[in-house]
Order: C-alpha cells, then structure tokens, then sequence
C-alpha cells in the first residue's frame, strides 16, 4: 500500500468492473437457480440478465431504507431484512422484467439458491480472496461524506492482537503475507519491533495505548484489595471502572476517533463494541446499520453464514489432525472453542471490517480496530502451526482490503499495524506437572486458595457482540441474556458472599494469566516476603525451587524488589545478586520490566512465571493453553509495529512499553495534523 492513496479516474473504472463481475455473477446464479428450482424459470437468458440488472437497481432505492428501518427498529428488523430484504428485491425486480415465471415464495427460494450459487461462484472466481466483501463495502463507501478538513490525513490503526514479532518477520521472508511483503519491498513501509511491559497481555498493553498508562494492569485479571474482587479486563463492568480510573479525556482517540472491538475507547467520542462502554452503550443503531448493509447484499448472510459453518468444520478437523499426528504441545480443543473460533474468525471479522468501511467513508480522522483472529487459533493450536498461519494470512488479505477500501475514503488515511504482544508456546503447567498453581500454593501453605486458572479471553470477544447488540424489543433481551450467559461463563467468585464453601472463605487467591502467576492474601494490605515467610514459611522456597517456576518476585519490608530462583536471588533495586541470578535466560530487560510492575500497588503479593526451556523456549502456562502470553520467556514481549516510512522515522531506538509507544503513536496524528485543540491543552 503507498503511504498516499487518492482517487483517481482508474479507480472509478475498478467501480465499473465491479459493477460488472457483479451482474455477470448475478446472472449466471439466476440461470442455474432456474435449472434447480421447480417454478422459477425465464423465456431467455436475457431475462435472467434482466432481473439481474433490474434487482441491483432496486437494490439502489429500496436497500437503504430497508437497512435504516431496520437499524432504527432492532435487531429482530435486522434479522428480518437479512433473511428477507434481498427476496423482496428479487420479487419487485422479478415483477418489472416480463418473460420470468415465479411466486413470492418461489422468489424467496430462488434469492437463497442464487445466494449460495453466486457464493460458491465468487469464491471460485477470486481463489476464496475477500473481493465479494470489498465489492460489498465499497459500493456502500462509495457514497462517503465530505469533510470540513480534507488537508488532514486520517490515521487507520490496525491490531493485529497478539502477532509475535519473530512470526510476522518469518512470514515476510517466506512470502505468506504478500501484502505486507509488498509494501515493505517498495520502501513505503518500515517494520519495527517493540517490547510490551510485564504483563504481556491485551488489557496492559491497550490501556498503554489507548491512554498512554500502564499502571493499574498487573494482569489480565487480578484481585483488587481495594474493592475486595476479582477484576476481569474484559468483563464490561470491570473494563468500565479501569477506564474510569485511567481516562484523562486525552487518550489517543480523543481527537475525532473511534474505538472498534476493544477493551477501552483511548477517549474517542464513539466506540463499537468495546468492553467498556458496552453497559452504557448497548444496542448501537451504527452497528445495527453496518451490519445490516452487509447482511442485505446478495452474498452477505450467505458468505458469512458459510464462514461460520466452515470454520467450525476446519476447527474440528483440525484439532483431530493434531491428535493423529500427536503433536507436541498440545491441548484439547472442544466444540466450545470451536464455536469461538467460528464468531471470531468469521463474523467478527467481516463485522469488524464492516464498520471500519463505515468510519472511512465518513471520513473519520482516527479509527483503532483490534483483529483477533491470529490470536485466538494460536492459544489452542500453537504459534506455528498451519491453521494460526492461515490466520495470519487472512489477516494480511483483511490489511489489502482495508487498503483498498481506504483509497475511497474523502480524506487521504495513513495504515499503521500494531500488535499488543507476542506469544510463547508450550505444555500447560498442570498438564506437565500433574496440579495447577493455586493446587501446588495449597498444598506448601496448607490453606484453602480460589484457584482462578479458566481461558475466558475469547468469551470476552464473544461477549462485546452479544453486548452491543443487545437492545430493546425481543432481539435486545435475547441478546441480553446472551451477554449475561457469556459473564456467567466468565464469572469468578465475588468477595463478600456468605454462602458456605463459597469463595469468599478461602484467604487465598491464586490466579494465571499465561505463564504468569498470581498469588494474592485476601485483606487490604500487601503482604512482603518476610511477611509470607512468618506465616506459610514453605511458600516462597516451595515456589522457587519447584521445577516448573523458573521465579517468585515480591518485595520486603523495606520495599526492595526481588526476584528469587532455586539457586539464588536478585535484588532488582539495587542490581545485587546473591547466588545465581534467576533473570539470566530471560533477557537484559527482564529486571527492569519486572521491577516496574512490582512497584504497582496492584501488584499481587507473590508473582510466579514459569520455567522457559532454553532449547524449543517453550513455557509452561498457568491456564489450560500451548500458546500462552503474560509473563517472561519465548516470543511473548516481542510485538510488532509497522508503519509508512515517514511517519516511522525518527522513532526511538527502541521502544519499551505501551506507555512509550502511545507516545510514539500520538506523535504520528500530531505530524498527520490531528490533535491541533489538544496539545497546548495540560491534562
């Protein structure tokens, strides 16, 4: 992609030649929907054509009011306009042409048979490529707004959730992402690669930013001394009160930006399916309307309906392949991943594009959407493997598209791809050892501990769509109970129940998030190292010297921080080590990163990370995942960054944590010529 995309006059015959393959599809779906289905039948070929042509004008003028009705009323109308829009097209088109024969329900039949004929035709013709889609959105961004500034350049940032940098880079070499290949090779493009601060996780690393913080983030969840609970970055409630406490209204969307699929809004006026905002804000008419746009064209509902079912084939398929062959790490991959992996990688996708083709067409001057796909897969297949590659790949195919879509757009956009942390692999902890964590801290301290372990992030993912519907009328309490199944799922026990053997009892909470563990004493105060001691005096020698942790970290009384091994300790104050540093396999930035996130008063009162094998450089994560991010070792502090040569020059050397790279990101919208009311503007 050039770092400028403008329209020109060959853009405008790529809209004709659209317009072209897309009647000729059309056409040769109706003639062999006519030679399948009793009742609908033409004189000629011509007729077919002729409907075929008639039905796109209709399209033109009955579509959009059909699309706002539905977006206004509920999701139900959605629904409705989904499954029934395109066949009221098809009939009106049908009553204007003479020389076809059919009913009302011979025309609603014919509009499914040409769906998924014109599906099957439009995959074949584009090699299973995204040009259906893009045909889709482009003619709908086709009629962009004017805006009042079009001399400043927008800015797209695409998230890219949980992209290694060594990953990325492997593919570039070897040619699996051709886009990104493409605009490296020109010159246009520079990749670089950044280091996420400990945690390496998504809620850390998009608080850093989107709001230019990463304090308060200890982990993906955490207990919290001061509301006596459990936090969960990506339950809304929660993610609600964590932007609350960190918003400063200056976050890097607050200049005209929106926020789409993400935990927090970086400030921006509007946010689409986002975490934090999904309580305040359910039932977005945007929303409704994108997705009624797409699911209204002639292959909408069904690309996406056999996107779904594909993957959920591929998933099963997939995971048996991995038994057969007994690869190694592995975990077992359920039909409830299955259906996970089936919203993520197939609808959210096409939704997340959906309304990203929205934001450019009206011109939006910041726009950050988090694509979860490569992620996601690689939790329960594996960095490398062929179906976490795949994903990776459609993600590039998704970067081409947005491209493409962008060159439409009524202001010149600038593409910046990012992501918030990389992954290790490897066998999970209790999978390999035989006990999880919170199992081993109850055994060395003899008390009872609320072991926190279960995978919850992609219910998350599913719960911001079952959010953001959710409206009033019976699609809006569906979609409630939806959302509210979904938390159930991700529900830990809440501190302050009195019910017998309920969790609030146990003293202990011990909690995973990837290979990093969390060992917290429920009360309002941090307990130090000395502290432990007195009381379960076999906790931290028993932690340490366990084969599968490689480090405990906590500080002491005087309020030094320590990280300590099987065969020594390092005092990460003063830089002293005593016996054998315990950071040594894990990189010179180890001790400053660990060192940062021990000082927060969030920080647990114990932090684990496990052992990194120093040959295959497998972990052994906390929770049941072979790919796994949190803590130290592997890929999982090494994220990527990549940007137009310009706007990547005179960044520095190098960039360590998400607060850094805020700054880094906000520089690129001052020089775009955004951001101009805000910076004489002190938080």
């Amino acid at each position: 992609m050039p770092t400028s995309v403008t329209r020109t006059r060959g853009a405008r015959f790529s809209d004709l030649a659209r317009l072209a393959a897309a009647w000729a599809a059309s056409t040769v779906a109706l003639i062999v929907t006519g030679a399948l289905l009793p009742g609908f039948s033409a004189s000629s070929w011509w007729s077919y054509a002729a409907v075929a042509a008639a039905a796109g004008v209709v399209g033109l003028v009955l579509r959009p009011v059909l699309v706002e009705v539905s977006a206004r009323v509920g999701w139900l109308a959605v629904l409705l306009t989904a499954l029934l829009g395109q066949a009221l097209i098809m009939y009106v088109a049908i009553l204007l042409v003479p020389g076809i024969e059919s009913t009302a329900w011979t025309a609603f039949a014919a509009t499914w048979v040409s769906a998924a004929v014109g599906t099957l035709i439009s995959w074949t013709t584009t090699a299973g490529t995204d040009d259906g889609l893009i045909t889709s959105l482009a003619g709908r961004a086709g009629r962009q707004q004017t805006v009042a500034d079009p001399e400043v350049d927008g800015v797209l940032f695409v998230q890219l959730d949980g992209v290694p940098f060594p990953v990325l880079q492997w593919a570039v070499q070897s040619g699996a992402v051709p886009h990104v290949r493409r605009w490296l090779a020109s010159g246009d493009y520079v990749l670089r690669e950044w280091t996420p601060q400990l945690p390496c996780t998504t809620p850390a690393s998009q608080l850093g930013i989107l709001h230019g913080t990463v304090d308060g983030i200890p982990a993906f969840r955490w207990y919290d001394r001061d509301l006596n609970r459990v936090l969960v970055a990506n339950r809304p409630a929660d993610a609600r009160v964590i932007e609350e406490w960190h918003s400063t209204g200056r976050g890097l969307l607050s200049d005209d930006g929106v926020s789409i699929s993400n935990l927090f809004t970086g400030d921006a006026p509007r946010a689409l399916m986002t975490m934090s905002r999904v309580e305040v804000q359910r039932g977005s008419t945007q929303t409704r309307r994108a997705f009624a746009w797409f699911f209204t064209s002639p292959n909408g509902f069904m690309r996406s309906l056999t996107r779904t079912v594909g993957e959920i084939v591929k998933e099963r398929w997939q995971a048996r392949r991995q038994v057969r062959r007994d690869l190694d790490p592995r975990v077992h991959r359920d039909w409830t991943f299955a259906l996970l992996r089936a919203v993520t990688n197939g609808l959210l996708r096409d939704l997340n594009t959906a309304l990203v083709a929205e934001e450019l067409r009206r011109g939006t001057k910041s726009i950050y959407v988090d694509y979860v796909d490569y992620d996601e897969i690689a939790h329960h297949a594996g960095m490398f493997r062929p179906e976490s590659l795949a994903a990776l790949d459609g993600l590039d195919r998704t970067l081409g598209s947005l491209a493409q879509l962008a060159a439409d757009a009524p202001r010149r956009y600038r593409l910046v791809v990012l992501s918030d942390h990389g992954q290790s692999q490897g066998t999970p902890f209790a999978d390999r050892y035989g006990q999880s964590l919170g199992d081993l801290c109850a055994e060395l301290m003899q008390e009872d501990v609320q072991n926190v372990d279960a995978s919850v992030e992609g219910l998350g993912r599913a719960d911001s769509i079952a959010g953001d519907v959710a409206a009033g009328g019976m699609t809006g309490k569906l979609a409630v109970r939806a959302g509210e199944g979904l938390a159930k799922a991700q529900q830990t026990p809440a501190a302050g129940d009195s019910a017998p053997g309920n969790a609030a009892e146990e003293p202990v909470v011990v909690l995973g998030s990837g290979n990093l563990g969390l060992v917290y004493v429920r009360g309002d105060r941090r307990w130090t190292l000395q502290g432990l001691d007195r009381e379960w005096p076999a906790l931290v020698p028993g932690l340490a010297g366990h084969p599968g942790v490689a480090f405990v970290a906590g500080i002491d009384d005087e309020g030094r921080a320590w990280a300590i091994g099987s065969g020594g300790r390092l005092n990460l104050t003063s830089g002293d080590v005593e016996g054998t540093n315990p950071l040594a396999g894990f990189g010179p930035h180890a001790a400053r990163v660990l060192l940062r996130a021990l000082l927060l008063r969030e920080a647990p009162d114990l932090y684990v990370n496990s052992t990194v094998d120093p040959v295959t450089g497998d972990v052994a994560a906390f929770e049941g995942l072979v790919g796994s991010h949190g803590g130290l070792g592997g890929w999982q502090d090494r994220a990527v960054l990549l940007g137009p040569a310009d706007l990547m020059a005179g960044l520095p050397e190098r960039i360590e944590g998400a607060d850094q790279l805020h700054r880094v990101l906000v520089a690129m919208l001052e020089s775009c010529g955004q951001r101009l009311t805000l910076r004489d503007v002190q938080p």
